[in-house]
């Protein structure tokens, strides 16, 4: 009998689920827009403050893991357990859960038999000033260390493939690096303020 992803060993689920790096899809932002309108349609406005498309499948012609990363941004008086109660019944798997303040880790499309056609990881938080965010926006907006950054992760496969948390602490100088970069340049774009869907 197949194990459930809850009976693996962390080496089982990251030889089920290796690092795979593909071409950009212009599909990314449509798969996006699905989700987006799903959570909206479901969870209580009053709840949520901002939501965005993340990660480095919001970057068009960037090289990236089929994932789409969603960061959803809360109100400090949204109820947890609700929340967590209502992504549950939208199919999203609570994948890594911190509190106070807290940082939530949900995710789709990942199955006994390896990944699903369409995966996502839902990153819930209280509203802030999220790295995320600015580095994001500075690749977009610096088309060449976007390409700098896709062929540093496709270095980073060759020595991580089945190693997700190496490969992530392997990017973390060049992210941080030009996460700040970023903040100096969009000043305060993502301080909270107004209510935001998407970006």
């Amino acid at each position: 009998m197949k194990k459930q992803l809850s009976e693996m060993t962390l080496e089982e689920l990251w030889e089920l689920f290796p690092i795979i790096l593909k071409e950009h899809n212009t599909n990314y932002k449509d798969w996006y827009v699905i989700e987006e309108k799903s959570i909206l349609n479901h969870i209580n406005p009053a709840d949520i403050t901002r939501i965005n498309h993340i990660g480095s499948s919001a970057v068009a012609g960037l090289l990236s893991k089929p994932t789409i990363d969603i960061l959803l941004e809360i109100d400090g008086n949204c109820s947890i357990t609700q929340l967590i109660d209502h992504l549950n019944t939208l199919g999203w798997g609570l994948m890594r859960r911190e509190d106070d303040p807290p940082k939530l880790t949900f995710n789709k499309g990942y199955t006994p038999d390896g990944f699903a056609p369409k995966v996502y990881h839902l990153h819930v938080r209280y509203t802030g000033d999220w790295d995320e965010l600015y580095f994001r926006d500075y690749l977009i907006a610096h088309p060449l260390i976007a390409d700098e950054y896709g062929k540093l992760k496709l270095q980073l496969l060759k020595k991580y493939e089945h190693d997700r948390d190496a490969y992530t602490a392997a990017k973390s100088e060049f992210i941080l690096n030009h996460t700040k970069a970023a903040k100096e340049e969009f000043r305060n774009k993502y301080k909270p303020s107004t209510f935001s869907y998407g970006n």
